[in-house]
């Protein structure tokens, strides 16, 4: 691993676990020289991965802090181990998956930016259909980067994607950002989640996955049955 990124991942951790609380202001570049025994442009490089994870934000002639709750668009830090996927999240139930649509496509001029790559770059745009027990319970919309994860097929999509990345291409998943906000389904939503026209909303978990190098691997917006999922937050002061 490159030196930067070893100091990104430490750095990283740091706000995982707490050493850094929210609203808290990173060691001076000055001092993180001093402390990784490496030169400010290293540093520089560094805090830049975690401003682009949108884990720190840059305040000129302040310094650099942790993004505190207040930032809508960081809703959520992950572990990796709460990347198991959601046939393992379901273990002991009756997980499948329908492929709705695998296409490869170029990216949309939103997404490209979530997943830090070009418009004329290629993407998976995928669309799974999971059901539990039976159930109809989710619908998955996903788009990944080609060049960062390749040989995904129809195979991989039928059980684990998480699994193929870790245990085949043996990345590490390391966090997500998530936006949770309720939607009316669409039509083809309402047939495939078999809703009630205008019976039920859905819960929209829209995310953005990284791993532990600090690229994006997957920009995801995943839709619920809103009268099969709900999210447990605790707050700490």
């Amino acid at each position: 691993m490159i030196k930067y990124q070893e100091i990104a991942k430490d750095l990283r951790k740091k706000i995982q676990t707490g050493i850094y609380k929210s609203g808290a202001q990173l060691a001076l570049e000055r001092e993180m020289c001093e402390h990784y025994g490496v030169s400010r442009i290293t540093i520089k490089k560094a805090v830049d991965e975690l401003v682009k994870e949108g884990l720190v934000v840059k305040r000129r002639g302040a310094g650099t802090f942790v993004k505190g709750l207040a930032h809508e668009d960081v809703c959520e830090i992950s572990m990796a181990d709460h990347f198991s996927g959601f046939s393992k999240s379901f273990a002991g139930h009756d997980v499948t998956t329908e492929i709705v649509r695998f296409d490869i496509i170029h990216p949309e001029p939103e997404t490209a930016s979530k997943l830090c790559i070009a418009t004329d770059d290629f993407v998976y745009d995928i669309v799974r259909l999971r059901r539990l027990d039976g159930r109809p319970v989710v619908v998955e919309y996903t788009q990944m980067p080609i060049e960062l994860i390749p040989g995904i097929k129809r195979d991989i999509l039928e059980h684990s994607i998480y699994q193929y990345i870790e245990q085949h291409l043996h990345f590490r998943i390391q966090s997500a950002h998530r936006l949770i906000r309720a939607l009316l389904p669409t039509g083809q939503e309402e047939e495939l989640l078999d809703i009630e026209h205008g019976s039920l909303p859905i819960l929209e978990v829209e995310q953005i996955a990284f791993l532990d190098d600090g690229r994006t691997f997957a920009y995801s917006r995943i839709h619920h049955r809103g009268d099969e999922q709900a999210f447990r937050v605790i707050s700490i002061r």
